[in-house]
């Protein structure tokens, strides 16, 4: 793609998000996830395959139905209470049909089939945007809404970490892998939105940093299905021997980064009076472990299925800057200590 091009769509990737988060008119919020919607298409299609224009086709339908659900929603807010205001969410049936909106956005379970179809068909860089960036601006308006339905939230909540558990325990191929761990990762964030922002907001980072590592792995491996994964040991011994800790920091084991953000959810939701919930989230949890696990088994302990010696892949360079990568895997495997430091920065 022409860099001119390609930096005016990230431009407008960055504007439409910016806009979503200055704004206080659902008008103006709308307009910025539309332009954002439309900046990623052309990337997502660029590579002129059939997989990749059908995931784009299907993006398309999706979001332009979540974006029509949201705006036919404010409008009902606006006629039923005279407000624009984002913050002015006081009617419920708008909040509920806004809160649906916003969750077909992102790829919330139960309108979360889109989501593994779509990702299954991108390279790896456009899905890490998608799984990333994409999911801020929806993000921004969930947290000014302040949805007081509890009811919607949690079953929507509950729903994506079990059905992302689920999903993801029969796949070979690590993009739809991955978005099925998407899912999952956005369900412990709307199960603790209601109750507290800022620890939502701490679950998002943690999750980027760790899905950015997840990626640029699997990007510098060009792997795609777990088989390929087998030949990693043979490109990049030292980073094969990473990649199963940041695997295990996305399932949430300790003392990785991944445990603080579970950690101080199921802390949360206890103190709520919610144990039966905070146990079923990390039942869910498990389902999502064993997944990662079985990764980092195909990375690390198994061989590539095919003892010919024209499977030996050759080691050229790669074009790929390994600096983002080393920052990441950092982060993904080392701020556990800094929990304390987090915890003070939630407040009580």
């Amino acid at each position: 793609m022409n860099p001119y091009i390609m930096a005016t769509l990230l431009f407008g990737l960055g504007l439409g998000t910016t806009i979503t988060f200055a704004s206080s008119h659902w008008l103006l919020a709308w307009m910025g996830l539309e332009i954002n919607t439309l900046a990623i298409i052309p990337l997502m299609a660029q590579h002129h395959h059939p997989r990749a224009v059908e995931a784009t086709t299907k993006y398309f339908l999706t979001q332009a139905t979540a974006a029509a659900l949201l705006l036919f929603a404010s409008t009902t807010n606006a006629w039923l209470t005279g407000q624009w205001d984002i913050q002015q969410m006081t009617h419920p049936i708008p909040t509920t049909m806004i809160t649906l909106a916003l969750a077909l956005k992102i790829g919330l379970a139960p309108m979360h089939s889109w989501l593994p179809e779509v990702l299954q068909g991108l390279d790896l860089t456009t899905g890490l945007i998608l799984s990333t960036w994409q999911k801020l601006a929806p993000f921004a308006l969930f947290l000014q809404i302040h949805p007081n339905n509890s009811t919607i939230l949690i079953a929507l909540g509950l729903a994506s970490t079990l059905i992302g558990g689920w999903g993801g325990l029969n796949q070979t191929q690590l993009r739809k892998i991955l978005a099925y761990s998407s899912i999952a990762h956005l369900g412990w964030m709307t199960l603790v939105l209601q109750f507290s922002p800022s620890l939502t907001l701490l679950t998002l980072l943690t999750y980027f940093i760790m899905t950015f590592s997840t990626f640029l792995v699997f990007k510098l491996n060009k792997a795609t299905n777990i088989n390929s994964l087998a030949i990693s040991w043979a490109k990049t011994p030292i980073l094969t021997s990473l990649a199963p800790l940041i695997l295990l920091s996305l399932g949430g084991l300790p003392p990785l980064t991944g445990f603080m953000p579970k950690w101080l959810i199921l802390q949360e939701l206890t103190k709520q009076d919610l144990p039966v919930l905070a146990t079923l989230a990390a039942l869910t949890a498990l389902l999502s472990l064993y997944f990662y696990l079985r990764l980092s088994y195909a990375m690390t302990l198994t061989l590539f299925p095919n003892n010919l010696t024209g499977t030996t892949p050759w080691r050229f360079q790669s074009p790929q800057l390994t600096l983002p990568l080393a920052i990441s895997t950092t982060a993904t495997i080392l701020l556990l200590p800094l929990a304390p430091a987090a915890m003070a920065l939630l407040g009580p």
